[in-house]
């Protein structure tokens, strides 16, 4: 043998495992269980089930989205032309007379087609943001486009009943 001593060990160099264990006080691995017959594999009953898609109700969001999409293009011309517009709304109201509320028409038209638009992007937006959250969303453009309708409403009225031509046709037609 060598005169040289032995270096002496760093802490669990030259331990076997049963000595580690003892020196940690863990107890030995389990032997492994017996395996039984396999039994036919079952759907876990405590899993959450997944959130369901709502297909039909992306398809209708979207389906009123479009719809309102198209109806926002094509009544932002007409808006723009109020003149034009209000010709055609005392013809199919039965009013007898001209518009000459240009100005102020000019002005409320571009309002109302600018509400419009907001109004569809706002909807648009919102129904995105809760079709991506999975929630049920549907009625976001309905109530979208109602509402939008309603204010869009209020400023044609304006400069329709402002008109005093067209004041007078509605008075002589009641």
């Amino acid at each position: 043998m060598s005169e040289e001593p032995r270096p002496r060990p760093q802490y669990g160099e030259y331990a076997t495992p049963e000595q580690q264990r003892a020196a940690i006080r863990q107890p030995e691995p389990a032997a492994p269980a017996p395996v039984d017959a396999p039994h036919p594999p079952t759907a876990p009953a405590t899993t959450v089930a997944a959130r369901p898609t709502r297909t039909a109700d992306r398809i209708i969001t979207v389906a009123l989205l479009v719809y309102g999409l198209v109806t926002v293009v094509s009544a932002i011309p007409q808006l723009v032309d109020f003149t034009a517009f209000a010709k055609t709304w005392m013809e199919v109201a039965g009013v007898e007379g001209e518009f000459t509320n240009t100005a102020q028409g000019a002005l409320w038209g571009g309002v109302g087609a600018t509400v419009f638009a907001v109004g569809w992007v706002l909807t648009a937006v919102l129904s995105w943001w809760s079709l991506a959250r999975g929630r049920v969303s549907w009625w976001i453009p309905l109530v979208g486009a109602i509402v939008t309708f309603v204010i869009v409403s209020v400023c044609l009225v304006v400069p329709l009943f402002g008109d005093p031509g067209l004041v007078r046709g509605l008075a002589l037609t009641s």
